[in-house]
């Protein structure tokens, strides 16, 4: 009989083979015979390259079954999972300063200190760090020639809103020693740093046979707010205040300078004004919860106050990025309905408000499940997530000032005033040029600026010659052309170039430059680099090349990975799962979160005057000039993008 039986599953499989791309017969022989009918499903719409056309509800049905796909074949734990006795999550109904006691059978998983996981297995690229050579590619198809914009649909609140959020999550030890790069001559003279030198990615043993080594995340990965508390308890015990659970923050709404003018926040590590700005947004909104707990239960005292307050910031902070960030990322129907959908559930706002959580995660939300969910491997975000996250083509060249003082013009757009250059922006001379500037002007001036698109040559110069810091915020001796480093930065850590990150992702590869870019100048520049060898072609390079989807901001490939950690950032995290309720967060912290559906309620809370006087948009991260969407009577499910 179970021979029988393999001989049915070897038969259905090779006729699977008849209809699907010959990269991915190996994986299909790996699948259960459902998911490799499901895989059959998706790769042939792939094929078609169909599934953001598709009717809404169709489209959710497709990426439905992609994340399964994903959560099943491409998540890979890095390290030894720990065993031993479970700990009662009930001792710990908060949030800690570095992360541990999350996820009930591992109290190790998403603290601080713990290893990137996988969403592919490494590919050793050691003897190939050097080809082509990472500042050619730099400088050949990266380094911006002219400014390219996304228009109206992201601004500079936008871009420096995802670098807040990988302030959060990501950031990787290193090692005490440098290393260099040269520039060769071809391209030495177009190179604004001759070489330059920067310390490598340390690589410590697993003591696992799968995956024998990987790299040490100094940042918290879960979506707890560490951006603005810190990944340890002596980053935290810097930021707070020890009174009514409430952090320090200066009296004009920027962030609290120290003795050196570092700013006081939970990262100052390579940030700059957008960045900063928002930290003491959420500083604000931190206290403002405080304020409002301290009211309503008098009995709270510092550190209970501090708590809650937290658990809601950090969900405040998860919600926006959500239901409106990642919608002004990916601005199409179908990715509005998936991530309210994550968020709600199919059900709606409205009954979720009413009813509670009912049902599983497609009707009620990953949000509120019963239990978080893992997949089997213990939480961390990625290699390849840090990977798709290099998004620093969105910074402009300079920071375009708003003149407030007029009277608003047309779409409640304020005259340009002065353009600052963004190197004025960065770290402590940053922080002094923000305090001139102050925090209306600078919000509005952001909202009002249009961010860079991520295509080729749009990598700003002067990131090729930056000062880079350390985790206290302090400058390092050595300048860094960051362009040359992230390339470089990809191989160092084995992260799969980019026609071998698509076939593990499921996703069809190319075979021609062709097939990736209808630009005949790309396609030249990349034979130039590359010459005809697809396979050699950087993750980066190929992201920012990619033809994208119409509303995607980013590429397709990338948003894969987004499909699959930005859910699992969700579910795999008991505050947003099972102790996503009043009795953890408050009553009247769970409605605060409940209440907040855009990062415009949170600026509303505490600058009421600025969105009515300057904003015109419905987004705070779309350009604030650009006007409303208009009002459409189809239900969100049963549209058909255009």
């Amino acid at each position: 009989m179970l021979r029988l039986a393999e001989m049915i599953k070897t038969l259905s499989r090779a006729s699977l083979h008849r209809f699907i791309h010959q990269d991915f017969h190996e994986v299909v022989d790996r699948m259960t015979i459902i998911d490799a009918f499901l895989f059959l499903i998706v790769h042939s719409i792939d094929k078609l390259g169909i599934w953001h056309r598709l009717p809404v509800f169709l489209g959710l049905l497709y990426l439905s079954v992609r994340r399964h796909l994903h959560q099943e074949y491409n998540l890979f734990n890095v390290g030894r999972t720990p065993t031993g006795v479970r700990y009662n999550p009930a001792d710990y109904p908060y949030r800690t300063a570095d992360g541990k006691y999350n996820e009930p059978f591992n109290e190790g998983a998403g603290s601080q200190g713990t290893f990137f996981g996988r969403n592919i297995l490494p590919v050793n690229q050691k003897a190939m760090l050097k080809k082509p050579d990472p500042m050619v590619v730099a400088t050949k198809l990266l380094a911006r020639r002219k400014f390219i914009d996304t228009g109206k649909q992201f601004n500079m609140i936008a871009a420096s809103w995802i670098q807040f959020m990988v302030h959060d999550w990501i950031d990787h030890l290193e090692e005490t020693q440098q290393i260099e790069l040269v520039a060769p001559k071809e391209v030495a003279n177009q190179c604004p740093l001759k070489s330059f030198k920067f310390y490598k990615t340390k690589e410590v043993p697993t003591g696992f046979w799968e995956i024998k080594s990987g790299a040490l995340n100094i940042r918290t990965p879960w979506w707890d707010g560490s951006a603005i508390y810190g990944s340890n308890e002596k980053r935290l015990h810097k930021v707070r205040t020890f009174k009514d659970g409430k952090l320090k923050i200066s009296e004009d709404g920027l962030l609290l300078l120290d003795q050196d003018g570092t700013a006081v926040s939970g990262d100052v590590r390579n940030s700059w004004a957008g960045v900063s700005i928002l930290q003491a947004l959420f500083v604000k909104e931190h206290n403002a919860i405080c304020d409002t707990l301290k009211r309503e239960y008098r009995n709270l005292g510092d550190e209970e106050l501090y708590r809650y307050a937290r658990l809601v910031t950090s969900a405040v902070i998860a919600k926006v990025h959500t239901i409106d960030w990642t919608v002004e990322l990916l601005k199409t129907d179908t990715l509005l309905a998936g991530m309210r959908g994550n968020w709600y559930g199919l059900l709606g706002k409205s009954f979720k408000d009413k009813f509670g959580h009912v049902g599983g995660a497609i009707l009620g939300g990953v949000v509120g499940l019963k239990k978080p969910e893992n997949h089997g491997v213990p939480y961390s975000l990625t290699e390849e997530f840090v990977s798709v996250y290099r998004m620093h083509s969105l910074l402009p060249d300079y920071l375009q000032l708003r003149d407030l003082s007029a009277a608003p013009g047309s779409n409640k757009s304020p005259p340009s005033a002065e353009k600052i250059p963004m190197p004025n922006l960065i770290g402590r001379v940053g922080e002094k040029t923000s305090s001139g500037i102050g925090f209306i002007k600078l919000m509005v001036s952001m909202g009002h600026q249009a961010s860079g698109a991520l295509e080729p040559w749009n990598y700003p110069m002067w990131l090729r010659d930056l000062v880079a810091q350390d985790v206290e915020g302090m400058d390092r001796p050595d300048h860094v052309d960051l362009a040359a480093l992230e390339v470089y930065r990809d191989r160092e850590r084995n992260v799969a170039r980019y026609n071998q990150f698509r076939r593990a992702l499921l996703l069809i590869p190319i075979s021609k430059w062709e097939d990736l870019t209808d630009d005949q100048e790309v396609i030249e520049a990349l034979h130039e680099v590359y010459g005809d060898e697809v396979e050699e072609l950087d993750l980066l390079v190929g992201l920012m090349a990619e033809k994208k989807i119409t509303g995607f901001a980013i590429s397709e490939t990338a948003f894969i990975i987004f499909l699959l950690m930005a859910t699992r950032r969700l579910e795999s995290d008991r505050f947003f799962t099972s102790n996503f309720n009043e009795e953890t967060y408050t009553k009247k912290g769970f409605k605060w979160v409940n209440t907040t559906e855009s990062l415009k309620d949170v600026l509303d809370r505490h600058y009421p005057e600025m969105t009515a006087k300057w904003m015109n948009s419905a987004s705070a991260f779309s350009v604030w000039d650009s006007p409303p969407p208009s009002p459409n009577l189809v239900p969100l499910l049963f549209r058909v993008p255009k």
